[in-house]
């Protein structure tokens, strides 16, 4: 049996009006009052109609979230830490794959939310800026700099800052020959460009020259791409002592052809990431990596939508939100080690150790 706020409040012998106040989190209600109403709701197992309550004020209670490719780990990763956050407010998160193509996004963007959803967070490759104007009014979220100055509120990440850092890194290190994987010189590319010029401003700010022959583009930023533009790379007679990888699963795949290469990580080369997913923790050797702070990213995201439909006066028309960002350095950059050198065998501490002879007869 599903039980009523009349239910509730017969319980705890209070009016309906109570229960909704200590059910919907106002302050004004007596602590005893309070604590009653919890035990009844308590004993009862009363679950709030969430659905009868987005019906009263017009709304559905489905977010969506709208991601180039599900089978990239950082949005898979990021489409978690969305639904917990939604999860919070009483969202459901409706996802979906655009492939980044600019008609699927127009579609995300304009064609199903007058009827299905509440708002929309949305990672744009294909969308401009004049795509989104004309639209219903529906909160809408855009995640990273494909559109600088749109009319909808945004939460980025600092790229030129963070490629600067992790490229700084491998400087010093020692590396010098520094490969950069994952250029796209298109409009779609917004985030590859800006981490090479962070990649740039690091070699500038430590007088390295920009050999343009150390620079890989990739169509997409999939393993695979990673491991044609190192073999790309090598094949072409330029031996960089560093990779940096505009993002982990492009590294993957630089690991795959160092690997096939005879070529030691990080001994040989060293290879730095950009997400810090999973898979990079795992690999052997585990991937450095620029770490976004994904779970920030998706509560500044879903905040945004949640002070848009509570309809706060004081927002401006468009906020530009910053998530932070760390280096997180693991096995595929760590530093050289000085050579060693052999030593002679203490002879003295094999006295009574037992060797085992070529005829299988052991002796002391």
């Amino acid at each position: 049996m599903r039980h009523r706020l009349k239910d509730v409040a017969e319980r705890a012998g209070v009016s309906v009006k109570t229960v909704s106040n200590v059910v919907n989190g106002h302050a004004h209600v007596r602590p005893d009052t309070r604590a009653r109403v919890e035990e009844a709701i308590s004993e009862l197992n009363y679950r709030p109609n969430l659905s009868a309550r987005h019906l009263r004020k017009g709304r559905t209670g489905v977010i969506a979230l709208a991601v180039p490719e599900l089978d990239i780990p950082y949005f898979a990763e990021l489409a978690r830490y969305v639904v917990s956050a939604a999860a919070e407010h009483g969202w459901t998160v409706l996802i979906d794959q655009t492939g980044g193509r600019r008609e699927q996004e127009r579609v995300v963007a304009s064609g199903i939310t007058a009827h299905l959803i509440d708002g929309l967070i949305i990672s744009p490759l294909g969308l401009s800026a004049a795509d989104l104007a004309g639209l219903d009014g529906t909160p809408m979220v855009l995640l990273g700099e494909r559109i600088a100055d749109g009319p909808a509120d945004r939460v980025v990440i600092d790229n030129i800052a963070a490629a600067r850092e992790i490229t700084d890194h491998l400087i010093r290190l020692g590396r010098r020959r520094i490969a950069a994987v994952g250029v796209q010189r298109t409009d779609e590319g917004a985030s590859a460009l800006l981490r090479l010029a962070g990649y740039r401003d690091a070699l500038r700010a430590a007088g390295l020259d920009h050999d343009r022959a150390l620079v890989a583009s990739a169509p997409a930023w999939h393993r695979a791409d990673g491991a044609a533009a190192m073999r790309g790379l090598l094949t072409s007679g330029v031996r960089p002592d560093a990779v940096f990888c505009f993002n982990d699963t492009l590294a993957l795949g630089v690991l795959r052809a160092l690997h096939e290469a005879g070529l030691r990580v990080p001994e040989d080369v060293a290879v730095a990431g950009f997400d810090d997913i999973e898979d990079g923790r795992f690999a052997i050797p585990a991937l450095s990596t620029v770490a976004p702070d994904k779970e920030q990213i998706a509560r500044l995201a879903v905040q945004l939508l949640a002070d848009r439909l509570n309809g706060n006066p004081t927002l401006p028309p468009a906020q530009r939100l910053k998530a932070p960002h760390r280096l997180q350095l693991r096995e595929s950059t760590t530093p050289r080690a000085p050579p060693t050198v052999p030593t002679s065998p203490d002879l003295s501490r094999v006295d009574h150790e037992v060797i085992a002879m070529d005829d299988g007869v052991s002796r002391q």
